[in-house]
C-alpha cells in the first residue's frame, strides 16, 4: 500500500515535497493545497489535483499524511495545530526558542484527534538536533559546536531586502576557519558569535540609493548581523541572478569530549552536511518522517512528536529483517 501525501503550500519546500515523493516507491502524491488560485499553481506531477487551502478538510479522506509547508514565522504556529487534528501532519517549525510552546499545542490537537504530528523536522532542527543528543550521551564530558553554512540564509535575506533603498539581496552565512580549527583540536574553545560565523551580503541597491546608508543599516541591524563581520557586496541585479539564484546551505555539528579515568583522551565526533538545495534535502528528510508518522498512525499511536522521539527504523521503507541483514 502506498503513503498518500498531500502538500500544503507550493512554495519552495512544496516543490521539493513533489520531488521527493516521486523517489519514495512507497509514497503517491494526493493533492496540494494552496492560498493561491489554483488555477494559477502549475505542478510537475500530471493528474493531482490542486485545491484552495480552505477546502483541505473536504480531502481529508484522501491524504494519509500532510506535509505543511509554510513559514514558522506566521503560518506552523496556527497551521499545524488546526490539521493535526484532522490529518496525520509534519512540518519543519524552527523557532528554536518556541519549539516547547509549539509542541504543547499541537500535541493536545493531535491527541483529540488520534493522529500524529512530528515537529520540527529537517537538518537543524532535526538531523543535527539527533547528532548532539547521541553525541553528547555519549561523550558526556564534552562541549558541542554547531556550524551552519557555507549557505544562503532566506531569513536573513528577507531582512535585507526589508532595508531601505534595497531591491534585491542574498545573504551566505560561512563558518570562521580558523573557529572549526580549534574546535576540531579538541581544546574545546569558548566562541562567541561573532568567532564562529561570517555573514557575506550581496546586495542590489535601487537606482540612486544610498549605499553607505544601506551597508550600515544592514551591519546594524539587531538580531541579525550587530553580532557578526559582516560583508556588504554592492553587485547588478544581473550578476545576483546569474551567480547567487541558489539556495544552498550546509553545516557542522561537533562535539569535543573526554574519556580515561582522568579525561586523558581526546575524541571528536563529527556530522556534517553539503547541500545544493536546502528546500529540497529539507523535505526529503520531513518525508522520512512522513513514513514514521504513518506506521505510528497504523499502531494506534496519537501525539506531537519530535525527531528524539521515533525510532529510526520507522523512517526507512525497508523491513527489520531487511535492515538488520545489510544496515546494522
Amino acid at each position: 500500500m502506498q503513503i498518500r501525501i498531500g502538500i500544503m503550500g507550493y512554495g519552495n519546500l512544496g516543490r521539493g515535497v513533489e520531488c521527493a515523493v516521486r523517489q519514495n516507491p512507497d509514497m503517491t502524491l494526493a493533492a496540494v493545497f494552496t492560498r493561491r488560485d489554483p488555477k494559477t499553481v502549475s505542478i510537475l506531477t500530471e493528474g493531482v489535483p490542486v485545491y484552495p487551502a480552505s477546502q483541505a478538510l473536504e480531502h481529508k479522506d484522501e491524504v494519509d499524511v500532510l506535509i505543511l509547508c509554510g513559514g514558522s514565522a506566521t503560518d506552523l504556529p496556527v497551521q499545524t495545530p488546526e490539521y493535526a487534528r484532522h490529518f496525520h501532519v509534519i512540518d519543519s517549525f524552527d523557532t528554536h526558542a518556541r519549539i516547547p510552546q509549539h509542541f504543547a499545542a499541537v500535541d493536545d490537537s493531535a491527541k483529540a484527534g488520534g493522529k500524529v504530528a512530528v515537529i520540527s523536522c529537517g537538518w537543524d532542527p532535526g538531523l543535527f538536533s539527533l547528532n548532539r543528543l547521541y553525541a553528547r550521551a555519549i561523550l558526556p564530558q564534552g562541549a558541542d559546536y554547531t556550524f551552519w553554512g557555507k549557505g544562503v540564509s532566506q531569513g536573513h535575506s528577507d531582512a535585507i531586502r526589508r532595508v531601505e533603498g534595497v531591491a534585491d539581496a542574498k545573504q551566505y552565512t560561512i563558518p570562521i576557519q580558523s573557529a572549526l580549527d580549534a574546535v576540531r583540536s579538541g581544546s574545546e574553545p569558548e566562541l562567541t558569535t561573532r568567532q564562529k560565523h561570517l555573514r557575506e551580503c550581496f546586495v542590489v541597491a535601487k537606482e540612486g540609493a544610498d549605499k553607505a546608508k544601506i551597508e550600515n543599516d544592514i551591519k546594524t541591524m539587531p538580531n541579525y548581523f550587530d553580532e557578526y563581520d559582516t560583508i556588504v557586496h554592492f553587485i547588478s541585479q544581473e550578476e545576483l541572478d546569474r551567480d547567487h539564484s541558489g539556495i544552498p546551505h550546509g553545516g557542522f555539528v561537533i562535539r569535543s569530549g573526554k574519556t580515561g579515568w582522568e579525561g586523558e583522551n581526546t575524541h571528536i565526533i563529527e556530522y556534517s552536511l553539503k547541500l545544493d538545495s536546502n528546500p529540497e534535502f529539507t523535505t526529503s528528510v520531513l518525508l522520512a518522517y512522513a513514513r514514521a508518522a504513518y506506521r505510528l498512525g497504523q499502531e494506534g499511536v496519537s501525539g506531537c512528536k519530535t525527531v528524539f522521539d521515533i525510532a529510526p527504523a520507522y523512517l526507512s521503507p525497508l523491513s527489520g529483517e531487511e535492515l538488520r541483514a545489510h544496515l546494522l
